[in-house]
């Protein structure tokens, strides 16, 4: 049984719960001038991309969710170190002096993130492909060489 104080809700707000976001965010009170720019939502915004990454026996499959942007909007570079760099931006909403808004919690900002890729990673047929939202990204493994056997005769 617990001892914290209960205000209503889903049972997860209370002001002693240390996950719960409704009373205190960290990334979004950080001062909007700081360096000239809303860091703490630029900081969400690369923090949210969520993508997945499944090796296969075939490749190395990344699935990045992305609502909302088209294959304008997302780059996938390849670096000569392996890395691979899934990057781009989602813009804000246009605002007009009429509107009032009341919440804005999509993110919205520039994205990046980098996976350095295993030795086996084809780097030459990389694809890429948006569906629905979801990029992904699939780098093909190369075949394995096993190495050459030869017998020595013994003089």
């Amino acid at each position: 049984m617990a001892l914290t104080p209960f205000f209503g809700g889903n049972g997860r707000n209370s002001i002693l719960d240390p996950f719960d976001l409704a009373f205190w965010d960290p990334v979004d009170s950080w001062p909007s001038s700081f360096f000239g720019r809303n860091l703490g939502r630029d900081v969400q915004a690369v923090a949210s991309t969520r993508i997945d990454w499944v090796e296969t026996p075939e490749a190395h499959v990344f699935k990045a969710d992305l609502p909302g942007l088209q294959k304008e909007d997302v780059k996938v570079t390849l670096e000569g170190d392996r890395t691979l760099q899934i990057s781009g931006e989602r813009t804000r909403e246009e605002e007009k002096k009429t509107d009032t808004w009341h919440r804005v919690e999509r993110s919205h900002g520039k994205f990046l993130r980098r996976f350095r890729l295993p030795e086996n990673a084809n780097l030459e047929s990389v694809n890429a492909k948006v569906d629905k939202g979801v990029l992904t990204v699939t780098v093909p493994k190369t075949k394995k060489t096993e190495p050459e056997v030869r017998v020595v005769n013994i003089a």
